[in-house]
């Protein structure tokens, strides 16, 4: 046993020296290899937004903009042809549109506690765990940046905003079909046969219930399946993630989600709650909904709350509830789903580039760690994404049975 052991230490002595040259700071060109494929596969299971962006790669030396490309769809030619004569014909029209790439990354430390064989199966950990947070990072820059986009279909569209969706409002298959409906109206195209709608696991819970929604296990034909799908309904497909946006605001006090009206007076309402100086500062600036009427927040003391403007019905009265304004009727939170066409947007590609593991080892920084006791594993992304088509890309706005917390 002794004799595996010492085997092992030579081997693992050979593969983190320096190889006689005590400049080269980085592991060898195979041991890079490995852990950018390493974190690489790891991030990959979380781009669960940026796989149905038109990619665009990273190339050195070519600045710090990208450039996505957008063509225009042709008219209908319904001019008949003459004999003989060959028509004028038509351009392609091509818009650019561009986007600021930006850098992102972190790293952890590992002490010099962890030798040998352990250094090896600490920094693999130390990868996995890295490649998970890159994934996670960049498919939430993703998601926000679809989530800021304006086409909005509230409920059924019997919404006309956000604060007037009630728990009553669930996804369903009427929903759904309405946003087929609304993307096929806009002559978007689909990918293969479906649109395909990004979904949270509390959004799945409300529709997956239903007869009309197929599980992928009762897929018919050979589909190539994406990251997360777990069904279809009608002609839209569901990707499940728990990283699709939940819009909720925030509770209005310390001790409490919601405050009560004791009385109202020229814009101002008066509380039964005492708030602290903390709470009544935090409430600037932010939305409150008192009877159904959603309010923007002027000012606050630590007994009242001035608002914007007075409302046209249902002046605040004694008694009644303030919910945070910043997302349903009541304070529910309110669960976007992204249901998405062909080319609505565009993402830098994570390879080439993109994505980066970097592993310094034990005693690779020189003067600065005199004792050897540090190495360290980390990762760097250049990125963005863009919405290239505003209207292929719907986020359908609903309630849940559930009332998550703000992603």
């Amino acid at each position: 046993m002794s004799k595996i052991i010492n085997i092992l230490n030579k081997i693992n002595l050979q593969l983190f020296n320096n190889t006689n040259k005590t400049s080269d700071t980085d592991l060898s060109d195979e041991m890079k290899t490995y852990y950018d494929d390493n974190l690489i596969d790891n991030a990959k299971p979380h781009l669960v937004h940026g796989q149905f962006a038109q990619k665009r790669p990273i190339p050195k030396g070519k600045g710090k903009t990208i450039e996505f490309r957008k063509y225009s769809p042709l008219p209908k030619a319904t001019t008949p042809l003459s004999e003989g004569v060959t028509p004028s014909g038509r351009k392609l029209e091509v818009s650019n549109i561009t986007a600021t790439v930006q850098q992102y990354g972190d790293y952890v430390e590992i002490s010099d506690m962890l030798e040998l064989t352990a250094v090896d199966n600490n920094l693999v950990e130390a990868t996995e765990l890295l490649g998970d947070q890159s994934g996670l990072t960049l498919d939430t820059l993703t998601r926000d940046i679809l989530n800021a986009g304006t086409n909005v279909q509230y409920y059924d569209d019997s919404v006309s905003s956000r604060h007037l969706i009630t728990s009553a409002n669930k996804m369903s298959v009427a929903v759904v079909k309405r946003s087929e409906r609304n993307l096929k109206n806009v002559n978007a195209t689909k990918f293969d046969d479906s649109f395909v709608a990004i979904v949270h696991p509390d959004v799945a819970y409300d529709i997956k219930s239903d007869s009309n929604f197929i599980d992928i296990v009762k897929y018919q034909d050979a589909t190539r399946l994406f990251t997360g799908e777990i069904g279809k309904i009608s002609g839209v497909r569901f990707v499940e993630t728990t990283e699709a946006k939940i819009f909720r605001g925030a509770d209005l006090s310390a001790s409490a989600r919601t405050l009560t009206v004791a009385s109202y007076l020229n814009k101002v309402i008066t509380l039964d709650e005492t708030l602290t100086a903390d709470d009544a500062t935090a409430l600037a600036g932010r939305e409150i909904i008192v009877d159904g009427v959603h309010y923007d927040v002027v000012s606050a003391t630590t007994t009242t709350i001035t608002v914007k403007e007075a409302p046209a019905t249902n002046t605040p009265a004694d008694g009644d509830v303030v919910y945070p304004g910043e997302a349903g009727a009541e304070g529910r939170s309110i669960y976007s789903t992204l249901v998405i066409a062909k080319n609505a947007y565009g993402e830098t590609e994570i390879e080439g580039g993109g994505l980066q593991n970097i592993v310094k080892q034990l005693g690779s920084a020189g003067a600065s760690d005199p004792l050897s006791q540090r190495a360290t594993s980390g990762w760097k992304a250049t990125h963005t994404a863009e919405i290239l088509t505003e209207e292929f890309i719907l986020r359908v706005e609903t309630c849940s049975t559930f009332d998550g917390d703000a992603n």
